[in-house]
C-alpha cells in the first residue's frame, strides 16, 4: 500500500489525519470523543507534543501538532493503539479501527501563514462538512479546539498551544479582545472561498515555501522506497537528479551556456545520463531536455551504445591472459628465438 514520505526532527509541525477502517465511525458518541481526548492528553504527556488545533469528526480526526522531540511515529503508534484498544473494550469489539497509516502533512512553522492555513482548515472542517445549520457559529461544534481558543487559558487543555496561531493572525495577546478578534477573523475566513488555498492541505505532502520543500526532499534522498506515494517519489527523484547535474556541472566548470554548447553526444554528458538512469527514475525525455542532448530517442541510442561498450570492456577484463613461454621479442617486435621443450639445448648451441 502506498505510503507518505515522513521526516522526523525536533520542532517539526504536522497536520495528522486518519479515518476509520472502510470509513466507518471511530467516534460513536460523546463518550468516545472524551476517550480519545483522554488518550491524547496522555500521549502529549509522554511525548511533550504541543497541539495547535484539533477536530474530531464522526469517522476521522485532525490534529495539528508540533514535536519538540523527533517522536511523531512512536507517539502516533501509542495514541492510535491505545485508543483502538479502549474503543474495542468499551464497545465489546476487536480488530482494526483505523484505515491503515495516518496522513502526516509537513507544515512549515516560519510564521509566514502556513500554520494559519492548516489550523483554519481544521477549525472550519465542521462548517465545510455542513454540520452547522442556519448560520450556527463555529464554537457550537463542541469537538474542536476552536472553542478552546475562545476561552481563557486556565479553561483549556494544558497541551493546547495558542500563541503561534494567534501570532500568525496578527493578534498580539491572548486577551478577551484578542479572542474576539480571533473569532471575527475565523468567521470571516469561513465566508471566503478557500478551495484553492486548502487544496495543498488535502492533496499535498508538505505545506510551506519552496526552500522548505527542497530541504525535506534533500533529507528524503536515501530513505525513498517503492511503497511511497508516486508524486512524492517523483519529487525526490527529480531533486536527486538535479543535484547530480549541478554537481557534475560544477566539477566540469560548466554553466548552462557551456552545457548547451557541448555536443549532444559529448561523452561527459553520456556518462552523466548513465548515472541519472542508474540512480534515479528520471525519463529519457527529462534527461534529453536537462542535458541538452536532443531527442529522447537520441539519448536512448547513445545509452545503448554506451552499455555495449561497457559490456565489451567488462568481457575483455575477464578474459584469461595467456603468456606464451619461450618467446623472446625484441623492441622491433621481430621474433629472435623460440625455445621449445626438449630442443632447447640444440637451438642454443
Amino acid at each position: 500500500m502506498p505510503r507518505q514520505l515522513r521526516r522526523e526532527y525536533a520542532g517539526a509541525i504536522y497536520h495528522v489525519m486518519n479515518r476509520g477502517d472502510r470509513r466507518e465511525e471511530i467516534f460513536r458518541d460523546a463518550a468516545d470523543r472524551r476517550l480519545f481526548l483522554a488518550a491524547l492528553t496522555e500521549a502529549c504527556g509522554k511525548t511533550h507534543w504541543q497541539i495547535h488545533a484539533y477536530c474530531l469528526m464522526r469517522n476521522h480526526f485532525h490534529l495539528v501538532l508540533e514535536t519538540p522531540d523527533a517522536n511523531l511515529v512512536v507517539g502516533m503508534k501509542w495514541l492510535l493503539g491505545v485508543y483502538t484498544k479502549r474503543f474495542n473494550i468499551r464497545h465489546k469489539e476487536c480488530g482494526h479501527l483505523f484505515a491503515g497509516r495516518y496522513k502526516a502533512l509537513h507544515v512549515e512553522g516560519s510564521g509566514d501563514g502556513y500554520l494559519r492555513t492548516v489550523c483554519d482548515y481544521v477549525h472550519l472542517n465542521p462548517a465545510r462538512a455542513r454540520l452547522l445549520k442556519g448560520g450556527q457559529p463555529l464554537e457550537e461544534f463542541p469537538w474542536s479546539s476552536y472553542g478552546d481558543y475562545l476561552r481563557p487559558g486556565h479553561q483549556r487543555p494544558g497541551w493546547l498551544r495558542v500563541d503561534r496561531l494567534l501570532g500568525e493572525k496578527g493578534i498580539p495577546r491572548d486577551s478577551a479582545a484578542g479572542r474576539r478578534e480571533f473569532a471575527r477573523l475565523t468567521e470571516q475566513r469561513r465566508r471566503a472561498d478557500l478551495a484553492q488555498e486548502f487544496k495543498p492541505v488535502e492533496r499535498g505532502w508538505c505545506l510551506g515555501s519552496e526552500a522548505f520543500r527542497q530541504e525535506l526532499l534533500a533529507a528524503a534522498v536515501g530513505s525513498l522506497h517503492a511503497t511511497h506515494y508516486g508524486a512524492e517519489r517523483r519529487e525526490v527523484q527529480t531533486s536527486q537528479a538535479l543535484e547530480l547535474l549541478r554537481a557534475e556541472m560544477q566539477r566540469l566548470g560548466w554553466d548552462r551556456a557551456a552545457l548547451r554548447r557541448a555536443s549532444k553526444g559529448d561523452e561527459r554528458k553520456v556518462r552523466l545520463a548513465v548515472r541519472i538512469r542508474q540512480e534515479t527514475t528520471m525519463s529519457l525525455k527529462w534527461i534529453a531536455e536537462h542535458l541538452a542532448m536532443g531527442s529522447w530517442t537520441h539519448v536512448s541510442n547513445l545509452l545503448v551504445v554506451e552499455r555495449k561498450r561497457e559490456s565489451l570492456k567488462s568481457e575483455n577484463r575477464h578474459l584469461p591472459q595467456f603468456q606464451p613461454q619461450g618467446l623472446f621479442v625484441e623492441k622491433d617486435n621481430r621474433v629472435k628465438g623460440l625455445i621449445l621443450g626438449a630442443g632447447r639445448d640444440m637451438l642454443l648451441g
